[in-house]
């Protein structure tokens, strides 16, 4: 055996010797945890007409549920459940599906995503995280930035999906550090899933898929460098990052949702972008998958 591996190997059965055996099992139940934790995940949801037929977009969706673990529930937080001065998770049995927007083709209106709620374990969410309470809601659902996606990932619809609202009172910190108390559903097998978009300007809108404002491919390739890099603090701190960010994110209710994804990424986690595109010049459709 050569020197330096034998010196190695020595000292690291010295430090196992010498580690107590409640440690030692602390040690292994970690590990174990870190085996059986569920990706963390943000979708750019975009147009709701992603939704009908088959486009790279949903086939991509469809590919991601294919690809992860399959979850024992999903705690979806989209853009388009604001709430001012609180947060609120659905806790009824049946959650309805809200068709949330106007002038579609019916077929839109017709769809159903009849998963079931979860109400032990939105009780179980209100009673883990203390500050802020997180209160229990009977009336929401499921608005479009959670069935249209998860129509796609998961179309049995027999996965039990909660949503989580986003309290508009706050900034991007706040949903940050709020994500982070999150972990422990990862740990339970829970799919955690933001829906929003990291650019989003819904003003600039262009009805042609070939067309791109050059500052929503720039900011979207800055946020993804960023994303790679680990700078999470200049991505809270999104205002900062020049002209290309205000306009990419004039108002912050689709770009929250990341702050969740971002905040459940552990040292020990990659991060990868399975989708990714900038659709009707103004709207990027980036996913970003936490592993």
């Amino acid at each position: 055996m050569k020197r330096r591996p034998f010196i190695k190997s020595l000292l690291a059965s010295t430090a196992l010797l010498s580690m107590d055996l409640k440690t030692f099992a602390n040690t292994l139940s970690e590990n174990a945890d870190d085996d059986l934790k569920m990706p963390a995940l943000f979708i750019g949801h975009g147009a709701p007409t992603y939704v009908l037929g088959e486009n790279k977009y949903n086939k991509a969706w469809k590919e991601i549920g294919k690809k992860i673990p399959t979850p024992k529930a999903v705690v979806c937080i989209s853009a388009h459940w604001l709430t001012r001065g609180k947060t609120m998770v659905t806790a009824m049995p049946k959650p309805r599906t809200i068709h949330d927007f106007g002038g579609f083709p019916q077929a839109m209106y017709d769809m159903q995503y009849p998963a079931p709620g979860d109400e032990t374990l939105a009780k179980e969410i209100s009673n883990t995280i203390q500050n802020p309470h997180i209160e229990l809601d009977h009336q929401w659902g499921f608005d479009h930035g959670t069935w249209t996606v998860l129509y796609h990932m998961f179309p049995n619809a027999d996965i039990p999906v909660l949503q989580m609202s986003i309290d508009y009172n706050r900034d991007a910190q706040y949903h940050f550090d709020l994500a982070q108390q999150l972990q422990f559903l990862r740990k339970q097998g829970v799919l955690i899933v933001g829906s929003g978009n990291i650019v989003h300007n819904l003003s600039k809108l262009i009805f042609d898929e070939q067309e791109k404002f050059d500052w929503a491919i720039e900011f979207d390739e800055t946020s993804k460098n960023l994303m790679e890099k680990g700078d999470f603090k200049s991505l809270i701190n999104y205002q900062s990052l020049g002209n290309e960010a205000l306009l990419s994110i004039p108002t912050p209710d689709h770009y929250f949702p990341l702050m969740y994804t971002l905040g459940l990424k552990t040292e020990k986690d990659q991060i990868s972008f399975p989708v990714e595109g900038v659709s009707f010049g103004s709207t990027s459709m980036r996913a970003v998958l936490i592993s």
